[in-house]
Formats: C-alpha cells, structure tokens, sequence
C-alpha cells in the first residue's frame, strides 16, 4: 500500500524545509506518493455583481496558473528528477480547512507543513489556524521549524 503524505508549500523557504523533510520521510518509507499543495487564501463569500464576480473568477484561474507555474511545477519536477512519485494541486480557500478536506480526499496519511517568520502560509498558518489545523485534522500534522 502506497503511503500519502500532503505537503503545504507557502512559495518560501519555509516551504522548502516542509519540502525536503517529506522528500526525506518518502525514501525512508519507500512506497510513498508527496501531494505538493499551494492554497491561495481565498473566500468564497462575496455579494457582488454578475460583471464583479465574473472578473473574480477570472482572477482565480490566473492565480492558480500563477501559483502552479512558480510553486508547485518546480517542487514536483524536483521530486520527480530523483525519482520520488510526486503531484501537484493548488486550490482556494481557508488554509487549514482546504489541507484537511484535500487530505480526506486523498486518503493521505500525513500532513506535513512548516513554520516561519517569512510570512506567506506559515504567517497565516501559525496563529489561529495552526491549532484549528493541529487540533482538526484528520491525519496526523507534522510541522517542520
């Protein structure tokens, strides 16, 4: 049985640290798919115009393009180039939420994230939503410092 550990890159070197603790924990266990994911804050409560939300939606998809060509494409050509089974998905939402519901998804095993003074996902992360995260996920959390 293939182990799935998701991984929260934020586009910053405490990404990088989450990144290559999970690059070391999947050659430990051998048999191990990463989830490279990239969640852009984002709410979807919005009481605005047709024409509004239509330039909202637009703006999604190039973020996602966006955060796919800069975080996620790199990450997983890296794992890939060493032979780690790798793949990548960014999604909209509530940090903590957003990685929990990919998990169940995925029926991963692990989460892993970071910490950080750099801001980003990590700024947001820790703080309210590191302990809504810790506390509600539904596979364990692994943050790295």
């Amino acid at each position: 049985m293939t182990t799935k550990l998701v991984i929260g890159l934020d586009g910053h070197g405490s990404g990088d640290r989450a990144l290559a603790y999970a690059k070391r924990m999947a050659k430990l266990i051998g048999d191990c798919e990463l989830l490279i994911v990239y969640v852009i804050e984002w709410s979807p409560y919005s009481f605005q115009t047709a024409e509004e939300n239509a330039v909202r939606h637009k703006r999604r998809e190039q973020e996602i393009s966006t955060a796919t060509e800069r975080v996620i494409n790199p990450a997983v050509s890296a794992l890939s180039a060493e032979s780690i089974n790798a793949r990548g998905v960014v999604r909209h939402g509530d940090v903590a939420d957003t990685l929990n519901a990919i998990c169940l998804e995925e029926g991963a095993d692990q989460l892993i994230v970071s910490r950080s003074s750099e801001g980003g996902f990590a700024k947001r992360l820790f703080g309210s939503s590191t302990a809504n995260l810790v506390m509600s996920a539904s596979v364990p959390v692994t943050v790295v410092g």
